[in-house]
């Protein structure tokens, strides 16, 4: 009597079994996604500061030729003429959004460019394109192009002093995005007046 009365449960052990089985599989599958979406976009954010890095650390500007200074007056250095060009590779720099500082023994001085041109008293200074695309934005520095920067010390870049012989100035150009241009020059020996030099 008690025999017959007896519950056989041996036939629930699989499917025990395999729910259980199923739990962990769904279980693992929504870790695995949540692990590979973090994974996804860790490389993503890593990409992006490695890009970022990149653009910051290398230079879309170098020189091109010489540094000219004229002298107005004896001994007196009063305008800086110099030539830069996009580096192989680079990206177009908005000269608009550059900025450049000036460096001697008396002046330190940091302008947006501006200014009605060479002399006229307003603060900035001022750029031509000598080599330009036909049909680009004329403020955008690109590669292939040269663009020729004047500064004019005593009134668009309001220094105190004019730099005068054997006298070290310092240029810095700085774009918008990419690595500061830096040039360090020294004065001739002797500036006659209305005269150019360049500088080394």
């Amino acid at each position: 009597m008690y025999n017959g009365l007896k519950k056989d449960e041996n036939g629930f052990t699989g499917l025990e079994a395999a729910i259980v089985l199923i739990a962990f599989v769904v279980v693992a599958a929504v870790f695995s996604y949540v692990m590979l979406g973090a994974g996804f976009f860790t490389t993503q954010k890593s990409q992006e500061v490695v890009h970022t890095g990149v653009t910051q650390a290398s230079s879309s500007l170098a020189p091109s030729g010489d540094v000219i200074v004229e002298s107005t007056t004896a001994n007196q250095a009063n305008e800086v003429t110099f030539y830069i060009t996009n580096t192989a590779g680079g990206t177009p720099v908005d000269l608009d959004k550059t900025i450049i500082t000036y460096a001697d023994n008396d002046d330190f001085k940091t302008q947006e460019y501006g200014g009605a041109g060479p002399g006229t008293g307003t603060h900035g200074w001022q750029y031509s394109a000598v080599v330009n695309e036909p049909g680009h934005a004329d403020n955008l520095l690109e590669s292939g192009e040269k663009y020729k920067i004047v500064m004019t010390l005593a009134t668009n870049f309001a220094a105190n002093s004019a730099p005068k012989p054997n006298e070290q100035i310092k240029i810095e150009v700085k774009p918008p995005e990419g690595a500061v241009l830096s040039l360090t020059k020294t004065m001739p020996p002797a500036l006659a007046a209305n005269n150019y030099y360049p500088v080394y």
